[in-house]
């Protein structure tokens, strides 16, 4: 196992900032998932851990020791870094025991010792009796088990994983997602998990990196990410949090602040320390939103779309406080929304986003 730190690496390619800034320190054993919009820097981030890219700026330790610097870079090889890639790349003429040991014959480690190495990892990945099978005949999910366990056999101090299940289908990367969390729970290693499927970064990390145009936005777990998001990116991004203007009345004690929005009053939590403040935003959650009786506070709108699912619909709202603006939520089977449908809906909380931009998390 190895922790790895990340000290304020910024990559450039020409003009364009790749990544600007980012400092990440993740624990020996820690599974980190990075998550942001296409283009956003996670797979830049990855090469440069693995040392296919070299820094711009800042440094870069793995179990304390430095692996990447202005002043000197250590090649890849050298890294005892494993990768696992979204596309396997495995030798077709070879079995997948001979695919599991080829960089220990490449490295012309003995025959007896690389045989229980790679029978080691192969029953990390739950793969004994499949040894002697070429990659062809296997499902898609036994290749990714197969290049998991070519990337372990090198007993690397780091796992690094590259959006590891987007070739696969929906029920296959259920499955895998349980393999992965069996395997981390059962080694121990240290992994670093780039993807754009936000259910596979909640379902599996420790915690999440959320990054945006190169930059770090915030790194928490997945409660936090969820419930206290420190910016709009973030609100916006994660499971499509709606940010909506509104004004901070008073801040009260305990983590509630009382906030004017769409035309009502509600309290919603706050960190501590919050002032009143007449341009603030208030990160909704669709479970937030209820229907409202006619003689309790609430806002009118009407109803833009409703897309039926299986079992429940989402709804799409225009409140008429803000012309523009979509609500969004879930109405379970029965569904009684219809498109050009008026309702009065009500708030059941918020989360108040704080002033500042997260930096150096």
């Amino acid at each position: 196992m190895a922790g790895l730190s990340i000290q304020r690496i910024s990559k450039h390619f020409g003009a364009a900032k790749a990544l600007d800034d980012v400092s990440i320190e993740v624990a020996d054993g820690e599974f980190l998932a990075v998550l942001g919009p296409s283009g956003c820097g996670k797979t830049t981030l990855l090469r440069m851990i693995a040392g296919f890219e070299d820094v711009s700026g800042g440094s870069i330790e793995i179990g304390g020791v430095e692996v990447s610097s202005l002043e000197s870079s250590l090649p890849p090889e050298k890294r005892r870094v494993g990768i696992v890639f979204q596309n396997y790349a495995l030798w077709p003429h070879m079995t997948v025991a001979e695919n599991i040991g080829y960089a220990l014959k490449v490295a012309r480690v003995r025959r007896a010792e690389r045989d229980k190495r790679v029978a080691d990892a192969l029953a990390l990945v739950d793969m004994q009796q499949y040894g002697d099978r070429r990659p062809a005949n296997l499902s898609g999910g036994q290749r990714q088990r197969v290049a998991l366990a070519r990337c372990l056999v090198a007993e690397p101090r780091l796992v690094l994983f590259d959006e590891p299940l987007a070739n696969l289908d929906v029920h296959l990367r259920a499955s895998m997602e349980d393999e992965f969390a069996k395997f981390h729970k059962r080694t121990g290693t240290t992994i670093v998990y780039i993807t754009h499927d936000q259910a596979e970064a909640m379902a599996l990390a420790d915690r999440i990196a959320v990054m945006d145009q190169g930059r770090l936005m915030q790194l928490a777990t997945p409660h936090e990410l969820y419930h206290e998001p420190v910016n709009e990116m973030v609100a916006s991004f994660i499971s499509q949090g709606m940010v909506l203007p509104a004004e901070v009345l008073t801040a009260e004690s305990g983590g509630q602040c009382r906030v004017r929005l769409l035309g009502h009053e509600l309290d919603v939590r706050c960190r501590a320390g919050e002032q009143p403040d007449p341009n603030a935003k208030i990160c909704i959650r669709r479970s937030q939103i209820a229907a409202a009786d006619a003689d309790e506070p609430g806002f009118d709108g009407t109803v833009v779309k409703a897309i039926y699912r299986g079992g429940a619909s989402r709804i799409e709202f225009e409140p008429d406080a803000l012309p523009g603006t979509r609500l969004h939520f879930d109405e379970a089977d029965p569904v009684r929304c219809e498109t050009g449908q008026r309702l009065r809906l009500k708030l059941t909380n918020g989360w108040l986003i704080p002033e500042r931009e997260a930096a150096g998390c």
